[in-house]
């Protein structure tokens, strides 16, 4: 086998690692749940307006950044309560900032939705 073919194929089996860990997101965390529940009436709601194509660009990145950033803080709580399963305040300290970066994501993709849906309310 070439290194070409072991390359692609690595890709491949990485790909299906990351599928296996947004299915277990979706399925097991409940913030991920109802961001996801967000995404499907906001998606709907696009489709209802008829939102322009940059329109759509905007809330696909919204949403994405909001449930990535979500993950991210889902694995940060994960491992620190791994790390440290008793109460520490540094431990608190570093979910408290994981979780103010999924706030801003998701004031940010507020923002957006905003500015997307305001003029089409008017």
């Amino acid at each position: 086998m070439s290194n070409f073919s072991k390359f692609i194929l690595g890709r491949i089996r990485g790909c299906g690692y990351a599928l296996k860990g947004a299915l277990i997101l979706i399925k097991t965390e409940p913030s991920i749940q109802v961001q996801a529940v967000i995404a499907i009436i906001m998606t709907a709601l696009g489709f209802y307006m008829n939102i322009t194509a940059t329109e759509w660009i905007l809330q696909t990145f919204a949403i994405g950044l909001v449930m990535s950033i979500e993950g991210l803080n889902t694995t940060v709580e994960a491992i620190a309560d791994f790390i440290h399963p008793d109460f520490h305040n540094k431990i608190g300290f570093i979910k408290d900032i994981a979780a103010g970066a999924v706030f801003i994501a998701a004031i940010t993709a507020v923002i957006i939705g905003g500015i997307i849906y305001i003029p089409y309310l008017s």
